[in-house]
């Protein structure tokens, strides 16, 4: 390897975009009132969803990445995991998944994770029992006297 292969190679390797992720599942309520009146959900044929706007039980699975800036345990993996358990655990848990979509726990998730590790691109994926969900990436944002600079 000559110098420029090394220097490229260093370059890399110092730019690269290091993330660490974590997964982790909840029992949850939810329910899609709309399925019960829209047409385009409540179909009276093999289509039909309307079944969606009764409470119904999901596992709903977790897959959270969040960006770190080295490779020494700048957000060690399993204190993260703890802690986005313990946002959902007990009576009094800050976060609960009531009769949102996927999207909306999503959304509600990020904010308290951005709160936590402001400045930082987290991806979040949301699913019902592991089958159907969503992932949502949130860009890490930068401040200026412009205000916010999506990079």
């Amino acid at each position: 390897m000559n110098q420029q292969e090394r220097q490229l190679i260093d370059y890399q390797t110092y730019s690269a975009d290091r993330r660490i992720w974590v997964t982790f599942r909840k029992e949850g309520i939810h329910k899609y009132p709309a399925a019960l009146e829209d047409p385009m959900l409540n179909t009276r044929d093999e289509r039909d969803v309307s079944f969606l706007g009764y409470p119904h039980r999901h596992i709903f699975h977790f897959r959270v990445s969040i960006s770190v800036f080295h490779n020494d345990r700048d957000i060690e993996f399993i204190q993260f995991k703890r802690w986005l358990e313990s946002l959902y655990n007990g009576q009094g848990s800050i976060l609960k998944l009531d009769y949102k979509s996927c999207e909306m726990i999503a959304d509600e998730l990020y904010l308290h994770i951005a709160g936590k590790y402001p400045g930082r691109t987290v991806d979040i994926e949301v699913s019902e029992d592991g089958e159907n969900g969503c992932i949502i990436n949130y860009k890490q944002a930068m401040t200026t006297t412009l205000g916010v600079i999506n990079v």
